[in-house]
């Protein structure tokens, strides 16, 4: 069974299935996913996706607000918030957080504001950080290193950095996700990396509604996809599927809900 470690559930495309989420699940669990974490971006949907995961068991919730969420600055997301907010049982992580330097620009002092804040709110609560890092993995790694991250760990997702950032981030107690981007044929560099990864360090997502994994790159990406991604990773690493399902799933209960 496998685990869509990064997905919007609150987001999905949900035309194909008369708008109603339970049979998106359904359809993803026919294909053998066996859990989701809906992973937060703003404030705003946070009630909803919490509501989401009481409803579906194998739901579960991130809170935190999006490097590029650029909400005003006169109204920071502060550690306290994160807490109370990360104080329900099926919120399991922090994030997603980190630097984004492709879509941000000019002074990002506050995106580094927000970013060690959600740190202190991990490491407070005790729930793994979900990293998010565009063209900034310099910084991104600095103020991990600086705030103690190491100290409770998390996943770079949709990772598209390099061997470096990757050893680099794992020295720190982290996973490395990776997301439909993976199956692209430009993404040689990436595939690459993909083959070091150790499997005890390994996840994998859709991070769906976006970057849905070939043959379906360009339409809207749902969580069944995952599976995708999983039997590219194992072609790729010369590894079984089921061998990638398990032991993905297995890092994942690990990471986020602390089981042997």
């Amino acid at each position: 069974m496998l685990i869509d470690s990064h997905c919007h559930l609150d987001r999905l495309d949900l035309a194909p299935y008369d708008n109603d989420l339970g049979q998106a699940l359904q359809a993803a669990r026919d294909t053998g996913v066996a859990g989701f974490l809906c992973v937060a971006i703003d404030r705003g949907n946070i009630p909803k996706m919490i509501a989401l995961a009481e409803r579906y068991p194998d739901v579960y919730a991130s809170v935190g607000v999006h490097p590029n969420t650029e909400e005003a600055p006169d109204n920071p997301v502060s550690r306290d918030e994160l807490l109370t907010l990360a104080a329900h049982p099926k919120v399991i992580a922090i994030g997603e957080t980190g630097l984004d330097y492709y879509h941000s620009k000019g002074d990002l002092q506050w995106q580094h504001e927000r970013f060690r804040e959600h740190i202190r709110a991990s490491k407070v609560s005790g729930k793994p950080l979900i990293i998010h890092c565009r063209e900034a993995a310099a910084d991104t790694i600095r103020i991990l290193r600086e705030e103690g991250a190491d100290q409770v760990g998390g996943v770079m997702h949709c990772f598209v950095e390099d061997q470096t950032t990757a050893e680099e981030a794992m020295a720190l107690g982290f996973y490395i996700s990776f997301s439909g981007i993976v199956t692209f044929k430009n993404a040689r560099e990436l595939q690459a990396v993909a083959k070091t990864i150790p499997t005890e360090r390994l996840l994998v997502e859709t991070d769906s509604p976006y970057l849905a994994p070939v043959p379906h790159r360009g339409k809207s990406n749902q969580p069944m996809y995952v599976r995708k991604v999983a039997e590219f990773l194992a072609e790729l690493r010369d590894e079984s599927y089921e061998h990638v399902a398990e032991q993905t799933s297995a890092n994942f209960r690990r990471l986020f809900l602390k089981a042997a």
